[in-house]
């Protein structure tokens, strides 16, 4: 899963946070069972992957310390969270100053902008469908997003799943339509890649179209055709990766791979395109099924946020190869609930989403936006 410059991808040479930061996580460190989760897909063979090291952040000078006195309905003590009482959310994205941040209420169809100590407000409205589970999935800030102010959706409408673009002032626009929508698995994630979009579009709860090279469902697509009103002219998108089940969420990490996160009727995946396009067998599975879903990646991390198991998933990888050979260590677990979308900001630190209203279970507070502290690697960050 997967900001920042505007891109999730923005500023990754930086001094990384910690771990477990009693300043900001005052839960600590979860675990999960580490037997229950796959080692490989195949048994990796002499690559060694660095384990998750905490190292100390630098002082927030973001947060605001927790409100004295009673607390109104939309007021949350805990330091680490920027927005309380949303709609359920889709994606969202850190703005290039890396206080604010875009978010998605999957549902409503509303890009609400949100910041500490601020009202959420509404900043663009797109007509979605957001029946099962569907709606405003998630947003991408062009990368010339500081000049243009565009904005790009994956929705669901009454016919297909589309990726559509937002211009201030502007109703979205179609960029690419036509992408299988079904009962169920309607999910999608958006990234770019350098000035090319890369789609990751859910299998609509068909298997077959997502093996089907005809079929946009189930696949990881380059979009390098992104003005509105396509064309027969235009160029088709490329198929990097096909046979994606129910979509998690799609990171870049600049130069070095694409990362994907997939739900199959068996495990749940993390797969690895490099940079040069080759394809990795899925690097970590996970058969007991925790609800990957976005994530974002740098130098040696990736994290990854999971639904059903309520927790923030940090995976350290080869930073040539991008093996994983240890377990996933846990930035956070049952402190917020069900993640969904995650985005990383310039100042290090992993923005994330709750899905809390969408499993019927939400806090007084919910839905959320809330930061936290993305640990670096064995190789550490440049």
């Amino acid at each position: 899963m997967m900001v920042g410059g505007r891109r999730r991808t923005a500023s990754r040479k930086m001094a990384m946070s910690a771990l477990c930061v009693t300043a900001v996580l005052a839960a600590g460190c979860a675990k999960f069972d580490d037997s229950a989760s796959s080692p490989f897909t195949p048994e990796p063979t002499g690559a060694s992957g660095g384990e998750v090291e905490p190292e100390n952040p630098p002082p927030s000078t973001t947060t605001t310390p927790p409100p004295s006195g009673p607390l109104g309905p939309c007021q949350d003590p805990d330091p680490s969270v920027i927005a309380t009482c949303l709609d359920t959310t889709g994606g969202l994205v850190v703005l290039p100053d890396g206080a604010t941040a875009l978010v998605a209420e999957r549902r409503t169809g509303r890009i609400l902008q949100v910041a500490q100590g601020q009202t959420p407000k509404e900043i663009a409205h797109v007509d979605v469908d957001g029946s099962t589970d569907g709606g405003l999935l998630d947003i991408a800030l062009s990368p010339s997003f500081v000049e243009d102010n565009l904005i790009y959706a994956y929705v669901t409408t009454p016919t297909d799943n589309r990726v559509v673009r937002i211009a201030p002032g502007d109703s979205a626009k179609e960029v690419l339509g036509g992408i299988p929508r079904g009962d169920a698995g309607n999910a999608g994630s958006l990234e770019f890649s350098g000035d090319e979009l890369m789609v990751l579009t859910g299998n609509a709860g068909n298997a077959a179209a997502a093996a089907d090279p005809a079929s946009l469902a189930g696949k990881l697509l380059k979009v390098t055709a992104l003005s509105p009103a396509p064309t027969p002219a235009q160029p088709r998108p490329q198929v990097v990766l096909s046979g994606i089940g129910t979509a998690g969420g799609v990171c870049v990490d600049p130069g070095v791979a694409v990362w994907v996160t997939d739900r199959t009727a068996l495990e749940d995946r993390l797969l690895r395109v490099s940079a040069d396009g080759a394809v990795s067998s899925p690097v970590w599975t996970w058969p007991e099924r925790p609800g990957v879903g976005g994530c974002v990646a740098a130098g040696d991390v990736v994290a990854v946020s999971l639904s059903t198991a309520k927790a923030m998933s940090a995976l350290a990888a080869d930073p040539g190869t991008g093996a994983v050979t240890t377990a996933p260590g846990v930035i956070v677990q049952d402190r917020y609930g069900q993640l969904g979308g995650a985005a990383l900001g310039p100042d290090g630190l992993i923005w994330v989403s709750t899905v809390n209203k969408t499993a019927g279970q939400p806090g007084p507070n919910d839905d959320r936006v809330i930061k936290m502290p993305l640990p670096s690697g064995g190789g550490g960050f440049d």
